[in-house]
Formats: structure tokens, sequence, C-alpha cells
């Protein structure tokens, strides 16, 4: 058998300590120590600025008039600190504080970035707003949710024009707004040109130094699965602590300056903390990736990777869907984005092994060796970072041990195994709500994930742990037995790829689990109709039933009993919503909120009545 090459990756945590507790209770922790932290990321921006001064810390290419866009801006280190500084001293003018933050309603760029940096280095924290909360959302209610909560001093969105409706409708008359392109109707604003060339003064070293691992950098708001989101706290301690344990158990990062061509989020932690964190603690360079994991967006993501070659390139499952799908013909893609890279990352939800497979084969015919996928567990309040694999054998669900200096607590909940976290990295809780703070936390300390996970290998703690679903989201047949919502899902999500975005069960408390799936566009292609046609035509197109049909047939003959067999199947037509919560600007779906709001669809699946639902034969 011939072995599977690897382009090299060194592992930093490859084994750990278990312990037992109290029955049903064990503990886990890295075998690495966690080694010395710094105590504030803004020492990071001052270093770089002297050490590294004309290198490139962020770039965005321009928006044209068109809608299109042109070449790269980019700003230095140098810059970057002098502009920081400059609307550091603004904020502290201003008098802004934890109690009256700044609120930022806009996706990546520059202004939105250097603007972070000034509240970082005033002291000032910022909230990073979800842009659909303004930009998609009809009745404001969770922007307004975002504005009750924080009570922001100063609001900030680059265009007025495509903010205006919001800020009219949500942002408080007596509220200064800031914006950097255009005018507000009706309403005065500064423009963010004029918060960069306030004069700085010793002041705003002095408030930087008087910053410290306590200091709150930023409110991140979870993304409201089942309840209005929360304000995560986030302080520098967090994300020091993170960005070390990334070190430590990703040796790379530290080799060289990193590159990173990156469209995540930044009011997510994957985006915002993860991996803007990992360029400005070592150095390097973020090219801000204005495309996204859609139809229409991968365009974008792929003109800048076929130019710009990321030593690290992070996305979600449905990014490199698309990716795998384009290296497969596109020949400079292929060249340049496996020039040298050293890793992919992924999180969010889990990569179907079809996909792992085929970004595998291009990667072998191209250069001769595989690229490690990593991947591990974190959610918002873990900073992100808390799990990672232990070597490039990295099959889908796998998500390894703890980083070094966090501890893990494997407990029985309803007959899984929940993961809990405690360590420097975990956030002190939930600003201005105490009673969800509390319910956050156990007894001995430790953060309730609500993340179920189980041994990678039983007779080998060393190999690490493998994702078992949310326990919250798992369900009761009529019967008693509990449905484990998701290994469910990523085995239909295989078994349908590449057709496949996502699946929603269905039967709580009936006799047999059903499944709502939403189809990627590819299904156009299988069912071979028109451009023109609409989803729902697509659907009931004869090849996309046939097909799906096998799949539930599929699906049906490897089941072992009724929680595990998918006894009815309906396509959806109706992507799910993120105005409903449906599902994230990242693209995770919420299982719970869809099944809210489509109970009668579920409903009528169940009883017969849905036209178009697959049973197995």
């Amino acid at each position: 058998m011939t072995s599977i090459r690897y382009r090299p990756l060194a592992f930093g945590v490859t084994r750990a300590v278990l312990r037992e507790g109290a029955p049903g209770t064990q503990y886990l922790t890295a075998e690495t120590q966690l080694e010395s932290y710094r105590e504030r990321m803004t020492d990071r921006l001052a270093h770089w600025a002297e050490a590294t001064p004309d290198r490139t810390f962020i770039a965005r290419r321009e928006r044209l008039a068109d809608g299109s866009t042109g070449d790269w801006i980019r700003v230095s280190y140098a810059e970057a600190l002098q502009k920081a500084r400059g609307i550091g001293q603004a904020l502290l003018n201003r008098g802004l504080s934890a109690e009256r933050p700044v609120a930022i309603l806009s996706e990546n760029g520059i202004e939105h970035a250097l603007l972070a940096l000034g509240c970082l280095y005033a002291g000032v924290p910022y909230c990073p707003v979800s842009p659909p909360y303004s930009l998609v959302s009809q009745d404001f209610e969770k922007l307004r949710h975002v504005f009750d909560t924080l009570t922001p001093g100063l609001v900030f969105a680059t265009d007025a024009a495509r903010y205006g409706r919001a800020i009219a409708a949500v942002v408080p008359a007596g509220t200064e707004v800031v914006i950097a392109e255009g005018e507000l109707e009706g309403r005065a604003a500064t423009s963010l040109d004029a918060l960069a060339s306030t004069p700085a003064t010793p002041a705003i070293d002095e408030a930087m130094r008087a910053t410290g691992p306590d200091t709150i950098t930023k409110f991140l708001f979870t993304s409201g699965s089942t309840k209005m989101p929360k304000a995560v706290i986030n302080t520098h301690r967090m994300w020091c602590a993170n960005q070390q344990q990334l070190r430590q158990s990703i040796p790379a990062l530290g080799d060289e300056p990193p590159v990173l061509v990156d469209w995540l989020p930044w009011n997510h932690t994957f985006g915002g903390n993860h991996n803007v964190g990992i360029v400005l603690d070592n150095g390097g360079t973020l090219y801000v990736d204005d495309g996204k994991p859609t139809p229409a967006g991968m365009a974008e993501t792929l003109r800048n990777l076929r130019e710009i070659a990321p030593t690290i390139y992070f996305n979600v499952p449905t990014g490199f869907e698309a990716i795998a799908h384009a290296m497969e013909t596109d020949a400079v893609l292929r060249r340049n984005l496996l020039s040298r890279v050293k890793m992919f990352f992924y999180s969010g939800a889990a990569l179907s092994q079809p996909v792992w497979d085929s970004l595998h084969k291009t990667q072998e015919s191209e250069v001769g060796e595989r690229i490690v996928m990593g991947t591990g567990l974190g959610m918002t309040e873990s900073g992100p970072f808390a799990l990672y694999v232990t070597g490039p054998d990295v099959k889908s669900g796998d998500v390894g041990l703890p980083a070094p200096g966090i501890e893990l607590k494997l407990i029985e909940v309803d007959g899984k195994t929940e993961v809990r976290y405690r360590g420097p990295n975990i956030t002190p809780g939930y600003w201005r709500a105490p009673e969800a703070t509390a319910e956050a936390f156990d007894e001995e300390g430790f953060f309730s994930t609500g993340d179920a996970v189980k041994w990678i290998d039983d007779g080998n703690i060393h190999r690490g742990l493998r994702f078992d679903g949310r326990i919250a989201e798992d369900f009761k047949l009529a019967t008693g037995t509990f449905v484990s919502v998701g290994p469910m899902r990523a085995k239909i999500i295989a078994a349908g790829a590449p057709y496949v975005q996502d699946a929603v069960l269905t039967g709580i408390n009936l006799k047999e689990v059903g499944a709502l799936i939403f189809p990627t566009q590819k299904v156009r292609q299988l069912a071979g109709l028109p451009a023109d046609a609409t989803m729902q035509q697509v659907l009931e197109s004869a090849p996309v039933q046939a097909h799906f049909q096998q799949v539930v047939d599929t699906l049906a003959a490897s089941a072992t009993g009724s929680a595990n067999r998918i006894a009815r199947l309906h396509l959806m037509a109706e992507p799910p919503s993120i105005d409903k919560g449906e599902v994230t600007d990242k693209g995770s779906i919420n299982q719970r909120s869809v099944l809210k709001h489509r109970a009668a669809l579920a409903d009528a699946m169940h009883d017969g009545t849905l036209p178009f639902t697959l049973k197995p034969r």
C-alpha cells in the first residue's frame, strides 16, 4: 500500500492527560503546558510598526462606482498605528467607555479595521454588529436588541446609502454617527477621516498602557439560536492567551509572517478573533476577500486566490466545496493556491468526505502531496480556539485534543458526553446579563458548551475527540429513542453530495425521523432545465427526484434502527432565512429555528399530505 504524503506541518499537541472525576465525569488536558502570553494585543501593533513599518498589515480591493472591485488598497503597519492613535485620541476626547462603547455596523474592510484598532488603543470596547441585522432584516429587531444591550456612544457605518435606513430606524438622535462614505439624509454625521486626523497626544499612549488582561476589547453577539443574541465579553486575556494557544498548537504560524486571503465576517469570532489575531500577533498580512461562499460571491474569492497565494487558508465547508469544484478545471487557481499554502482549515459545520477527497485528489495531481485539512472545536465564548487535531490524517468530524492551557470536562448528559471548557481564553460572561452568565458556568467554573464529543479511538486518548452533535438539537421519538442530530446530518450531507447544502431533522415525539433538505445550486445542473426555471421546478424535476430517491434508499439501507433511519425526505425550494435566524451569515444552519418557522411543512411531510415527499422503497 502506497503511503500518503502530506506537505510538512508540525502539530504542537499530540498527547493528552486524562484524569477521572466523579462518576460520569473526566478531565482532559494537553500534556504540553501553556507558555506565557502577552498582556494586550495592541503591543503587537506597536511592535510590528517599529520592526516592519512598511509591511502591509491589511489590504482590500478598491470599490468601483459600478460595484465591481479594482486594485488592492494597502495599509502598512506604520500607517495603521498612526491612524489608530488618531482615532483612539478622538474616542478618548468623547469620553467613550464600556458603558458607552462603539458599534460598527459594517462589513470587513480597512475602515472597520482601523476604527477597531483605535478602540483597542484607547481601551474603548467596540462591537462589530452582524451586517444582515442592518441590511437584510426588515424589522431591525435584533439590531434594536444590540443597541438596547450595549447603549453605544458612537456608531460607525462605511456607507451612508446602504446603512442609512437602519441608522434612521434604530440609532437614537443624540448618538454620534461616523460615516466613511456619503451623507445621511436629515442627520449630521462625522467623517471617519476627521477621527483619524485628530492630533494624538501623550494621553492616548497612556490610555493604551493602562489597558491590560482584564480590559474589554469587544463584544461579540451570539447567533441567537434559541433566544435573542447575547453579548459575549472579550478581553485582552482571552485574545492573547488564545493566540498563544494557537501558536503552540500550530507552530507554522510563527515560522514566517502569515498571509491570509479571508472573507470570514469579523462579527464572528472565527474571522474577527482567530484570523485577524493570527495576522496581528505574527506580523502577517490580511487580504480582505469581498467574496463569499455563495454562487454570486465565489467569483470574487476565486479571483483573489488566483492572484494572492495564502500561507494558510481558512474557510467554511461551503467555501471549500466551491473551491474543490473550481480547482478541477482552473489551472491558474490550482497553481497559485497550492504554491505555498501550509494548511487548509475549516470550521463552522461538517465538511463532507467527498469534498475532502476531491481536494486531496487535485492536490496530489498538482503538487504531488496533500495539504493538511486542519480543524478543531471552539465557540465565541472560548475565543474561539479550544481543540485542534493532532496529526495530518484528519477525518470529517475529528476535533482533536485541547489546546495548551485549557481544561476539558467530559460529563455524561442525556446519554452523550458534553464537553465543557475552563481556561484563560474563556469569556468572563455575557454583558449586562448576570443570569445568563450564571447559567453558562457549572459549579466548578467550567463553561457549558452544549457540544457533545466522543473518542476517535476508545483505546487511545491521544488520537483525540470527534464531534458528536449539539445536545440541544437532539430529540426523542415517540418510542423514547434519542435521535442524534449532528451525526445524522453529516451522513445525509455526505450521501447527497454535492447536491446537499444542509439538512434539518424532523420527528420530535413522532414514530419516525424525517429530513428537510436544503440543496446546493448544483441541482440545477442535475435537473437540466432552462436557466430561468424556478427552484421549485428544479427540485420537482425527474432527474433530481430520482437522485434523492436513491439517497433516501441508501440511507435507509445503512440504518440500524428507527433513530437513524430517514423515513421521509423533502427538498426545500426556499433557502434558510437569515432574518428569521434559520442560518447565520457564516452559513451555519439553526435546527431549532428552521423547525419553528416551518412547523406546518414538517407536519405535512409526516402526515403524508406534502407533495414530493420521498420515502425509502
